[in-house]
């Protein structure tokens, strides 16, 4: 299990960093506008990736 949450944390390390990598110009234009959202706007759209996520891992592992 503790290697599984290890190997899913690198896997959002790599993830994360492809984006400023690729094109760090609109990645920083991206984090502008997500700083000026209004927290409610940020909380729907983590707890939607969250629950997203989940449902997705749950189908993957099901299968």
């Amino acid at each position: 299990m503790a290697r599984d949450l290890a190997t899913a944390f690198c896997l959002v390390l790599v993830f994360e960093g492809i984006l400023p990598f690729l094109s760090p110009t609109r990645w920083q234009q991206a984090m502008t506008l997500a700083a000026q959202m209004p927290p409610r706007t940020l909380r729907i759209f983590g707890l939607s990736s969250m629950v997203l996520g989940a449902v997705f891992l749950h189908w993957i592992r099901r299968g």
